[in-house]
């Protein structure tokens, strides 16, 4: 199982990290390592050594067949669910790596990083027309629409699929949008789909 994420796939997520809107050339793609993956409601346990951990809600779509090279036309038949996924990032650590242009392994692919949350079948689903936000301690934090994603999924999976075989059961959290944020101890974040709550995750 792989785990792919998108950075900067939001205009105004851009601008809260560098101060200016932009689209980048391609999607910027990176991964997490498998033991990032935090499901089934477990608590999230923040680090102590690694400096301010931020919150990062996105959709997060399943893979569902193999798949290579994949036509962006026939993307769609590549995922059968959607969620709503934290992509946790050691924030101090991006800053530096950032600044000296080095990987984001560990700022990313930490242990516990990836919180996913309960998925909804995508059948029904306009997959690009979706509504999703984030509460914190039950205040929305960040809110967000996929149809404002600068690559859309379609075309997200087509392009990973040039350099990496996409297997069942791999995941991609496909950008997150304005109004990221630290996390602390005793913190209780709630990811929602439109109306409808897939995600809790309690933070210790």
């Amino acid at each position: 199982m792989k785990i792919f994420a998108v950075g900067m796939n939001y205009l105004m997520h851009t601008k809260e990290l560098d101060g200016k809107e932009y689209v980048p050339a391609e999607p910027v793609i990176f991964t997490k390592a498998d033991s990032s993956l935090l499901k089934d409601r477990k608590p999230f346990f923040v680090p102590d050594d690694m400096g301010q951990i931020d919150y990062e809600g996105e959709l997060v779509v399943r893979i569902c067949r193999l798949g290579k090279a994949i036509p962006e036309r026939f993307a769609h038949r590549y995922y059968d669910a959607v969620t709503v996924g934290l992509d946790m990032t050691a924030r101090d650590l991006q800053k530096e790596a950032r600044a000296k242009g080095l990987p984001w392994t560990i700022c990313k692919g930490f242990d516990g990083s990836a919180v996913i949350g309960d998925w909804l079948p995508v059948e029904n689903l306009n997959i690009q027309a979706l509504n999703f936000r984030l509460d914190k301690n039950g205040e929305t934090v960040q809110k967000g629409f996929s149809g404002e994603m600068a690559f859309s999924i379609d075309s997200i999976i087509s392009y990973i699929s040039r350099y990496f075989i996409l297997k069942t059961g791999d995941l991609i959290f496909t950008g997150t949008p304005a109004g990221i944020g630290p996390v602390a101890v005793g913190d209780y974040l709630e990811g929602y789909i439109e109306d409808q709550k897939v995600l809790e995750c309690r933070c210790k």
